[in-house]
């Protein structure tokens, strides 16, 4: 495979648009953060509230993976970009291998960081569930019980 400088390249805009979702969701759960926070000050004995502050420590902690293995790979585009144009191919290979590799592993911790997101959203749905006895099936299906309930 030859390997142009247009190849490394194609990855700017990719890299450029995952790192602007990666902000986004960090400016949100800041946001989210300092609300809980507040309410954490008002009443410090609701115990979902530090479950959840717990979770978000741990997709701060991921998103800030997930923003330095964007910039790696970026960084190694640039640099694969530079090798081929000095013509250092087996350089410029290895790098731009190690560029991928960091944007995949950016992607996955991007889906981990999803992941524990569902799950910080569970345990806020988790009350309402206890007081309405719904189950996802029951929604779907449209059983007796939902009838029973006036849906």
């Amino acid at each position: 495979m030859e390997l142009s400088i247009t190849t490394p390249a194609l990855l700017f805009p990719a890299i450029s648009l995952l790192m602007l979702a990666y902000t986004n969701r960090f400016l949100a759960l800041a946001s989210l953060i300092r609300n809980l926070h507040d309410k954490y000050k008002k009443d410090p004995n609701q115990k979902h509230i530090i479950q959840q502050i717990r979770n978000l420590r741990t997709r701060i902690r991921l998103i800030r993976s997930m923003q330095a293995l964007g910039v790696l790979s970026f960084l190694f585009c640039v640099v694969c970009m530079y090798c081929i144009f000095r013509n250092w191919n087996d350089a410029s290979y290895l790098i731009f291998a190690i560029s991928v590799a960091a944007f995949m592993a950016s992607l996955l911790f991007s889906l981990l960081e999803i992941s524990l997101s569902t799950k910080a959203l569970e345990l806020e749905l988790s009350d309402l569930e206890k007081e309405t006895r719904v189950n996802f099936f029951t929604n779907i299906l449209g059983t007796k019980d939902n009838k029973d309930q006036g849906e």
